[in-house]
């Protein structure tokens, strides 16, 4: 990992979303991500790849897992970490997103990490600044993180993602994270499922290439891999549930339903979970679970990502 020649040049100066990348591109990035996992697991963990370097993480949405994630990658890697918390600093006193570029750039970070509720956030604050840009997830567009650790943790248990039937349940309407993985996935040849109750799928989501279901035991007849969504009701402006308790008896996944899997498939939830309404307490500590595993992985492609945007290789084509 110390040793960044060892892997190809990743040919993109920012990561704003899965779309736009090459299944080569993707592949490179969990390349990277399983040597920084060997990394994680060792006692001595620090690394001086970004040394000297300067990362800033720009939440206008909290976000604990995600921004904790990102601070323990860099400071991993030896970068100078800066955590800002936007959402109740500079936003409330008017400052817009624009103005909040021009001043960090002002301050020459070598990474921008940031998470907005609004869509587009990080590709026009990736065209107002200097350094990279690391989209941290924006409104319901994109989180392509997300959809790498969840890629990498499936290639690791499984052995490949091309073949895979691969089925995301829940809010997918709302979801960056579902729309981030079934264009990563289709990517990388997995067969995927969307399942969800018929007011949280989005129109067109075949277009996407994905199936969609509506009944659990339908979307989830023999899948390697069930994808569990959170049910986002902050962002949903209308009843789109009758209520959790009817959600959970259709929706939330429970031994009964994982039955309609195949018997090693894989259970899987970005977090932070709602027990009891997306997923029961059982199946989640289960012995299929690897959603502690997403957790450990989400640092090593963090890891991962910053050493691509900042290959020192970029400043030698450079000069």
């Amino acid at each position: 990992m110390t040793d960044a020649p060892a892997f190809p040049l990743f040919p993109h100066r920012h990561l704003l979303g899965i779309k736009g990348l090459s299944p080569a591109d993707i592949e490179l990035l969990l390349d990277r991500a399983d040597a920084a996992v060997a990394i994680s697991r060792q006692s001595e963990k620090k690394r001086n790849t970004l040394r000297g370097r300067t990362q800033i993480n720009l939440f206008y949405e909290a976000s604990t897992r995600t921004q904790s994630s990102f601070e323990l990658a860099g400071k991993r890697l030896g970068a100078d970490v800066m955590n800002m918390s936007v959402a109740s600093s500079s936003a409330k006193k008017g400052e817009t997103l624009l103005d909040t570029a021009i001043t960090l750039n002002a301050m020459r970070p070598d990474i921008l990490v940031i998470r907005h509720s609004a869509a587009g956030a990080a590709a026009l604050l990736a065209q107002k600044v200097t350094c990279s840009v690391v989209n941290a997830g924006d409104g319901a567009h994109e989180h392509p993180t997300q959809a790498l650790l969840d890629a990498l943790t499936i290639r690791r248990e499984k052995g490949r993602i091309g073949g895979l039937v691969i089925a995301i349940c829940g809010d997918i309407l709302h979801s960056r994270v579902a729309r981030s993985n079934i264009i990563l996935l289709n990517a990388l040849g997995a067969r995927v499922r969307v399942i969800a109750p018929s007011t949280l799928l989005p129109s067109g989501i075949e277009r996407m290439g994905a199936e969609s279901f509506t009944s659990m035991a339908e979307g989830l007849k023999g899948a390697d891999v069930v994808m569990m969504l959170r049910l986002q009701r902050e962002r949903m402006a209308g009843s789109f549930v009758p209520s959790t308790r009817e959600y959970f008896r259709f929706f939330g996944l429970d031994a009964e339903k994982l039955k309609a899997a195949k018997e090693d498939a894989l259970v899987m939830h970005p977090g932070p979970m709602n027990r009891g309404i997306e997923i029961a307490s059982d199946v989640a500590d289960g012995p299929r679970s690897v959603i502690q595993e997403q957790v450990e992985m989400g640092v090593a492609v963090r890891m991962a990502v910053m050493e691509a945007l900042l290959d020192p290789r970029r400043n030698e084509d450079a000069a």
